[in-house]
């Protein structure tokens, strides 16, 4: 059984706890799954956690981000896959939830029930992290907009029935002209061009918009305010990357201790060498410098703070650096089995990577961290 202490820090209130309970028990009876088929396993898995309950918290008036945290550091720590489909239910709909209409926000409870799947089409194959300078456009035509582009790395992309969109409507400049647009899945002009394989099973696609036309209620917010309204998701859900890497590192580290005081090496076991046992210590270190960080930014955030900018991106930054560090510790110490495919080490290995660049690579994160401090006087 994982460390559950740092439940006790005053970070938490009694509902968390009873919510960690709950999922753990949930986790222990349904997961892993098998990922032989992503996308079946995905959409299933979403069903899942929305009959189960989970889903409630990804959308809402008042979201609970130390409760979107817990979720996915515990998801994570059983099976990845579980947790990106939990993640996405989120992210995909945080626009929707924070500046969508009454009529949009009805897909929010499909979404909650785990009965359609959301993503956020935002990366381009030319602006990434540099969101300001993407290419998409969304061209006012009569009572309709026009948009074409390509957007790429998508998360869910090719199985989401709902995508929320970012595209360049002109109002001014770089990251003043950006609108965001609620896409269903069938509008025609959507194309899936390519489905995309990374290190981890995950579904992921390049999308097409070739001369779709959407109505104009399809505009999230008022125009103008796609770069803002994209911020303001990412404020909300970076701290919760940092909660997965956290749940893959304590994963890595409860598999290092028991490695440790199993495998037996020189007449000894493993947790016996003074050399592991620092390693371990390091390993412990950065789990818990990573839970303060990501907790205290969902804890800021939950407090009614407006924006949490430079506390997710800590959070986000060190969580997932460090998870990468502990990972790659718990590959040493499990030696030939730690690269062995299909053991739980490789998988946690190939996991981490990808968490280092979505939602803003490692080094965006610093550049996000140097501006805020150089803005205070």
């Amino acid at each position: 059984m994982s460390d559950k202490s740092f439940l006790a820090w005053p970070f938490f209130e009694a509902k968390h706890r009873e919510l960690s309970e709950q999922l753990e028990a949930w986790c222990q009876a349904q997961l892993p799954r098998d990922h032989s088929d992503v996308d079946a396993t995905c959409v299933q898995l979403v069903h899942d956690l929305g009959a189960a309950g989970f889903l409630q918290g990804t959308s809402g008036e008042h979201i609970d981000v130390r409760s979107l945290c817990l979720i996915r550091e515990t998801l994570a720590r059983h099976d990845g896959l579980a947790d990106f489909a939990f993640a996405m239910q989120g992210l995909g709909t945080g626009a929707i939830n924070q500046y969508g209409s009454d009529e949009q926000k009805k897909w929010l409870d499909k979404t909650r029930r785990g009965e359609a799947l959301s993503a956020f089409a935002l990366s381009e194959p030319r602006s990434g992290s540099d969101v300001a300078q993407l290419d998409t456009t969304a061209e006012r035509d009569g009572d309709s907009y026009r948009i074409n582009g390509e957007k790429t790395w998508i998360s869910n992309g090719g199985i989401a029935d709902i995508y929320t969109v970012f595209a360049r409507t002109g109002e001014g400049p770089g990251a003043k002209g950006l609108s965001a647009f609620l896409v269903p899945a069938d509008t025609p002009g959507l194309e899936i061009r390519e489905r995309l394989e990374s290190v981890a099973p995950h579904p992921l696609a390049r999308l097409g918009f070739n001369d779709m036309l959407l109505p104009a209620s399809a505009l999230i917010g008022q125009a103008g305010q796609g770069f803002r309204i994209a911020m303001s998701v990412l404020d909300v859900f970076r701290s919760t990357v940092g909660a997965a890497a956290l749940g893959f590192a304590r994963r890595a580290l409860d598999e290092s201790l028991s490695r440790s005081r199993s495998r037996e090496l020189f007449g000894a076991t493993l947790s016996d060498l003074q050399m592991v046992q620092g390693h371990l210590a390091d390993m412990a270190l950065n789990v818990d410098a990573a839970a303060l960080l990501v907790y205290r930014a969902a804890w800021t955030k939950d407090q009614g703070a407006e924006r949490v900018t430079r506390e997710a991106a800590m959070a986000k930054l060190f969580a997932t650096d460090q998870a990468q560090l502990v990972i790659d510790q718990a590959v040493q110490l499990h030696g030939g089995d730690g690269v062995r495919k299909g053991h739980i080490i490789e998988s946690l290995y190939r996991e981490i990577r990808a968490l280092r660049i979505y939602e803003g690579a490692s080094d965006v994160q610093k550049i996000v961290i140097a501006r805020s401090m150089l803005a205070e006087e």
